[in-house]
């Protein structure tokens, strides 16, 4: 048996999600729809970086499975894309240790969030921006991106139904905002991201860049521990997991 590392792309607007899911359409889904099909009926699981939810997208999502096949990557990245559905691409593929892990064996994901800045919303964006209407701080915004970094409990940035275990202490390498013309582009590294947490941060630093908090309310929150703090989690379609980084 080999291992198999893919790197790939999708356009989530139409999926349920990655996770696989009964008669719902999903990333886990379709792929392993293709590879049970190209090892003749015979089911071949993925497990990827971690999930994504309905309507997020995806730069660079990474899964591993394993094959009885023994094909050069080039052509299993051409067996793949040619069977896989329009919105999703597979931009590598590599041969791994059998003890790699996509998930496990991650240190570092950056995720990106794109906010449509105008009082006129685009129809041709909507499943790929957040659509925020009002005036913002960038300034302010920033200020606050330098509070989220580092060594942090994130309870207050996680959604209450996450089934994570253990602790929710999370390191913040890089988070930053920018703005070029109406579009405004959050960026998040880190070594580990909760669930819902980037489209949390993103709905308080919102918050601030409007004057409703000031950046310095992020210590404040994240002392909290307590979710009910935060605000509303905004929408997924602004969300990309951009890439994951491995050791």
């Amino acid at each position: 048996m080999e291992r198999l590392k893919c790197t790939l792309q999708y356009d989530g607007s139409s999926f349920y999600g990655f996770q696989i899911q009964p008669d719902k359409r999903t990333i886990q889904g379709e792929m392993e729809k293709v590879l049970t099909r190209m090892h003749k009926g015979q089911v071949t699981r993925i497990v990827g970086s971690g999930r994504t939810d309905a309507g997020v997208h995806a730069m660079g999502q990474v899964i591993h499975f394993d094959s009885f096949h023994t094909i050069p990557e080039l052509n299993w990245q051409k067996a793949l894309n040619t069977q896989l559905p329009d919105d999703i691409y597979i931009d590598k593929v590599e041969k791994v240790s059998t003890d790699f892990h996509a998930r496990y064996d991650a240190v570092e994901k950056e995720y990106h969030y794109y906010v449509l800045n105008d009082h006129i919303p685009d129809i041709f964006k909507r499943n790929y921006m957040y659509h925020f209407p009002y005036p913002l701080n960038i300034e302010q915004i920033n200020a606050a991106c330098r509070y989220l970094e580092g060594t942090h409990d994130f309870t207050t940035f996680s959604s209450p139904k996450a089934t994570v275990k253990g602790n929710k202490v999370r390191t913040i390498y890089h988070a930053s905002c920018k703005k070029n013309g109406t579009i405004i582009e959050f960026i998040f590294r880190g070594s580990g991201f909760l669930y819902n947490m980037v489209r949390i941060m993103v709905g308080v630093l919102l918050d601030v860049g409007q004057g409703k908090r000031s950046p310095s309310d992020i210590l404040d929150l994240i002392e909290k521990k307590d979710r009910r703090f935060a605000g509303k989690t905004i929408d997924p379609q602004g969300l990309y997991l951009w890439q994951v980084q491995y050791g």
